[in-house]
């Protein structure tokens, strides 16, 4: 039958139901990656628990169930924009100075949190006590990463440059210390004078924390 040429008096024929599969986007081209980055986008906004899977396939414009579709659920895709975000921070560190190494480690952490607001909060909040235990267990290993980084830096000290520390307490030490300057933003804004540049205050703040650990840490 050519094109054009339905059965008179009868209109046109309704598709076929979907089979089981993948869920119909609501624009083409929404795949995993585009859910990733609606994920990080809405952590800069909002805490980790309004981050739902509904309000993830909204603000990429998808079907929500695309979500389980690539993740299995939101726990998954809440840890693969983690993942994505602290990949550089947890890459294994090369051998060098350990004063220089430490000072990039530092600084990965800060860089790590300004990329999603939330991010520290999701990891504590949300993932660390996830129902699945496949999660669980990836987020347990994906937090050993920076906590042997900083034993390696500790290895890499030949010439005793620098004090013992207990790898897993700076490792703590650090998120915490660079988290708060995203918490504890209320508290920064009531304190700091009208007008001061967030970003200025950032810098300066992480500039800080640098000289305040490696000092500490470097023998005299």
């Amino acid at each position: 039958m050519g094109k054009g040429q339905g059965q008179p008096g009868k209109s046109a024929a309704k598709p076929a139901p979907r089979g089981k599969g993948r869920p119909t986007a609501s624009a083409p081209g929404v795949g995993r990656e585009a859910l990733i980055d609606a994920a990080r986008a809405l952590l800069q906004e909002l805490p980790p628990a309004q981050v739902t899977s509904t309000a993830i396939a909204r603000k990429a414009n998808a079907d929500p169930a695309l979500v389980r579709y690539y993740f299995g659920n939101r726990e998954n895709l809440l840890f693969e924009v983690a993942k994505q975000i602290g990949e550089e921070a947890n890459r294994p560190l090369p051998p060098g100075d350990p004063l220089v190494l430490l000072e990039d480690m530092i600084r990965g952490t800060f860089r790590f949190t300004r990329s999603a607001k939330h991010m520290q909060r999701l990891m504590i909040e949300e993932l660390d006590s996830a129902s699945s235990p496949e999660v669980r267990e990836k987020m347990r290993e994906w937090n050993r990463k920076p906590v042997a980084n900083y034993t390696r830096i500790l290895e890499f000290d030949d010439t005793g440059e620098l004090r013992e520390f207990d790898p897993f307490f700076m490792y703590l030490a650090v998120v915490g210390i660079s988290d708060f300057f995203v918490s504890g933003t209320p508290l920064i804004e009531l304190l700091v004078p009208p007008g001061t540049s967030k970003d200025d205050l950032a810098k300066r703040y992480e500039d800080f924390v640098v000289r305040l650990i490696t000092d500490g840490v470097r023998k005299r």
